[in-house]
C-alpha cells in the first residue's frame, strides 16, 4: 500500500446523495430471508432528493481500527447481517484505487485489510415508512461502490443493496424504477431495471401527508415474515394478481395514462392492506387518518371527469399522493389543508413565517400556486365542491404533522463539494 512508510494518516473520502422511492405496485413477502429475495416484482417511483434524500460519506484510512457507523449523528452496530452482506459484496469486487494528490495507492487485495468509516444522515424521520433503509442502504453500497472503484453497473450494484433493504434496489435509479424479482436461487437476477426517466412523466406532483413519524409497531421485516407463514391471500396476489398488474402499470406509465397508473396504484395499496389484515395475528399499517385521507381522494376522484389523485401506502400511515399535473396538484392541497388545518398552537409560528416551513416542506411554491399565503387563507378556505351541502364536513386539526411536496427525480449523484461530507477529511470521525 504505497503511502505507508510517508505517514498512516491519510484519509480518503467520497459523499454520495440517494433519493428514497414509493413502490406504486408493492412488495410484500420473501422468498428468501437471507439474500431478501421478493416473492412478486414491483415498480417504484423515485422522489426528488431535494426533498427527500439520505446523504452518505464513506471514508477509509489504515489509522482505522475497525468498521464503524453513524446514523443522524449516533453511532449504530454494523454487526448485523444486512450490513455485513453490503460490505461483504463490494469489498469482494473492490479494484485498485490511485489518488495521485494524496500519493495514496490501495491495490485491489488491500481492501481486505482497511476498514471504513460511514456517516449518514436522512432528511426525514427514519422508520415511519418512508422508506429511509431503502434510501440509506442504497446510499451506502452506491457510496462504498465508488470509494472503492468497482465496476458493476447501476442494476449490479442494485443486487447488492437488495440484501441491505429490498427496496433499496429501486433506489439505485431514477424515474419509474422496476424491481424483477428473479428465479435464481443465489439471487443474481433479483435486480432492479428503470422503466423510464424522472423527465419521462415530469406532470406528476407528489404531496406526502406525514401522519405520524413515529416508528412503527410492526417492522417491515417482522411483519413480511408472519404474512408469508399464514396469508393465503397472499399467496394469490403473488402468483396470480401482481404479474398481471406489473404489465399493465408498465403500459400505463409507457403511456403515461394516469386514470390506469391511478387506479393500480390505489388498488395495489389497497391490497397490500388487506394482505396485511389477512396475517394472523393481523397487522395495522394505517389509521384513522389514512382511512379519512382514502376516502377524500375518492370522492374527489368520483366527482371527476377522470381521477385526479392517486394514493399509495407503504408499511405505515403516511399517505403518499400522487396528483396528475400541477393544477391538479394546487386542489390537492387545498382539500388537504381544507380537512386537516395546523394546530392551533403552532399558529403564531405560521403567522410569522408562511408557507410554514414546519407543516408544508419541499416544494413551498404548491401552497402559494393553491392561493395559500397565510394561515387566513387555510382558515378561509371553502369546503371542497365534493362534499354535499347538507352534510357539515369535519375537520381534523392536527391529525397530520406536516406535508411534503415532492415529485419524480434523479437517481444517485456524487457530492464532490468537501463541506457537504458528514466525516471530518483529517481524521474520518463525524464533524
Amino acid at each position: 500500500m504505497a503511502g505507508d512508510s510517508q505517514q498512516q494518516s491519510w484519509v480518503l473520502m467520497v459523499t454520495a446523495q440517494t433519493p428514497t422511492n414509493i413502490a406504486v405496485i408493492k412488495y410484500w413477502g420473501k422468498r428468501d430471508e437471507t439474500l431478501i429475495l421478493p416473492v412478486n416484482d414491483s415498480i417504484s417511483v423515485t422522489l426528488d432528493p431535494n426533498h427527500l434524500c439520505t446523504t452518505t460519506t464513506v471514508s477509509v484510512s489504515p489509522s482505522f481500527q475497525q468498521d464503524r457507523m453513524w446514523l443522524n449523528g449516533k453511532e449504530i452496530s454494523l454487526s448485523g447481517g444486512r450490513f455485513q452482506s453490503c460490505l461483504r459484496e463490494i469489498r469482494a469486487r473492490a479494484c485498485d484505487v490511485e489518488d495521485n494528490k494524496k500519493g495514496v495507492k490501495i491495490s485491489k487485495e488491500d481492501w481486505s485489510k482497511l476498514h471504513v468509516h460511514i456517516a449518514s444522515y436522512n432528511n426525514f424521520p427514519t422508520a415511519a415508512g418512508l422508506a429511509s433503509s431503502a434510501a440509506g442502504f442504497a446510499c451506502l453500497v452506491y457510496a462504498l461502490g465508488k470509494l472503492m472503484n468497482v465496476k458493476e453497473d447501476e442494476s449490479q450494484l442494485s443486487a447488492i443493496a437488495r440484501q441491505g433493504s429490498g427496496s433499496a434496489c429501486r433506489s439505485l435509479f431514477g424515474g419509474f424504477v422496476k424491481w424483477i424479482m428473479g428465479k435464481e436461487e443465489n439471487g443474481s437476477d433479483s435486480l432492479a431495471v428503470q422503466l423510464a426517466d424522472e423527465k419521462h412523466w415530469d406532470d406528476l406532483v407528489i404531496v406526502i401527508a406525514v401522519v405520524s413519524s413515529r416508528q412503527k409497531e410492526t417492522s417491515s421485516t417482522s411483519g413480511m415474515r408472519e404474512t408469508v407463514e399464514t396469508s393465503l391471500l397472499l399467496q394469490h396476489r403473488a402468483k396470480e394478481i401482481v404479474p398481471k398488474r406489473i404489465l399493465k402499470m408498465e403500459e400505463a406509465i409507457r403511456n403515461r395514462d394516469f386514470a390506469s397508473f391511478s387506479q393500480l396504484t390505489c388498488t395495489d395499496s389497497n391490497q397490500f392492506h388487506a394482505v396485511c389484515l389477512d396475517t394472523s395475528p393481523p397487522i395495522f399499517y394505517m389509521n384513522d387518518t389514512s382511512h379519512k385521507i382514502i376516502s377524500i381522494a375518492e370522492k374527489w376522484n368520483r366527482s371527476e371527469e377522470s381521477p385526479q389523485v392517486a394514493y399509495t401506502f407503504d408499511a405505515g400511515p403516511n399517505a403518499v399522493l400522487i396528483a396528475r399535473n400541477r393544477k391538479a396538484a394546487t386542489l390537492l392541497i387545498q382539500r388537504l389543508l381544507y380537512y386537516f388545518p395546523p394546530n392551533s398552537d403552532d399558529l403564531d409560528s405560521y403567522l410569522q413565517n408562511f408557507p410554514p416551513s414546519s407543516y408544508i416542506i419541499g416544494d413551498k411554491s404548491l401552497a402559494k400556486d393553491a392561493g395559500i399565503n397565510g394561515i387566513q387563507d387555510i382558515e378561509a378556505l371553502p369546503p371542497p365542491p365534493e362534499i354535499k351541502d347538507n352534510i357539515p364536513s369535519q375537520k381534523y386539526k392536527g391529525d397530520v404533522s406536516y406535508f411534503i411536496c415532492t415529485r419524480p427525480g434523479r437517481g444517485p449523484v456524487l457530492l464532490t463539494d468537501e463541506s457537504q461530507a458528514l466525516l471530518n477529511s483529517e481524521n474520518g470521525l463525524p464533524k
